[in-house]
């Protein structure tokens, strides 16, 4: 079973700093993609991996990969105007005897390879499975700055990446949506529409997706444990 993982790092958000996207701000000595493909490339269950950028990181890109000496990259290409149009032609870039895919933020760097070679082992016995983990706080539903509801937070789980789904499955998805002009906030609400059940492992609270200043220093401090 051809397993390839999307790395999807395609976004211009520069909330951390002005000159550099955040997926290639350096910590720990690597940038944060870097850090993000080295769990993937560790994994033994992932067979291929294939980089999502920004059009102008390219040759950037390919230069960061050749420095870190990823084997498991066959392709980099350019990302979309939106994250989901990026995914997309990832999913069109890969193989087609690809029988997994792997939809991972290239900002998401503390994952663990346990995690990815978890939702790997599921999915092969079905179809569609997602990281999460339990919400902590109270969640209230607002609208024009008052409670309307206090949620059922029992119910409530905070999703995450990897998103592991069969290939075609996914493919199809994405071609429906993309059909329908429908958005989703995530791979897994494409697969939810088509009516699939889609399964969940609880991953961990510290596979943070890096935004902000705060959550680089959180980071770092965990990949620098990662080495001792």
């Amino acid at each position: 079973m051809r397993t390839v993982a999307i790395i999807v790092a395609a976004g211009k958000g520069t909330r951390i700093d002005n000159k550099v996207l955040k997926q290639f701000i350096e910590i720990a000595g690597k940038p944060v993609v870097v850090h993000t493909l080295e769990k993937f490339e560790l994994c033994s269950s992932v067979d291929e991996m294939l980089l999502v950028v920004p059009e102008d990181y390219l040759s950037y890109s390919m230069e960061m990969v050749n420095k870190f000496n990823f084997k498991k990259i066959n392709k980099i290409i350019p990302g979309g105007e939106k994250r989901q149009d990026s995914v997309y032609k990832g999913l069109l870039a890969i193989p087609h005897n690809t029988k997994i895919v792997m939809i991972h933020d290239g900002v998401r760097a503390l994952v663990k390879v346990s995690r990815i070679t978890e939702s790997i082992k599921l999915c092969r016995e079905c179809s569609a499975v997602i990281l999460a983990v339990p919400v902590k706080e109270t969640v209230k539903r607002v609208e024009d700055f008052s409670v309307i509801t206090t949620l059922n937070r029992e119910r409530l789980w905070s999703v995450q990446t990897p998103q592991t789904f069969d290939y075609k499955l996914i493919l199809d998805a994405y071609k429906k949506a993309k059909e329908d002009e429908f958005v989703g906030t995530d791979s897994s609400s494409l697969v939810e529409r088509l009516g699939i059940e889609v399964k969940v492992i609880e991953g961990d609270y510290d596979n943070i997706k890096i935004t902000t200043k705060e959550d680089l220093l959180f980071a770092q401090e965990i990949l620098k444990d990662e080495r001792l």
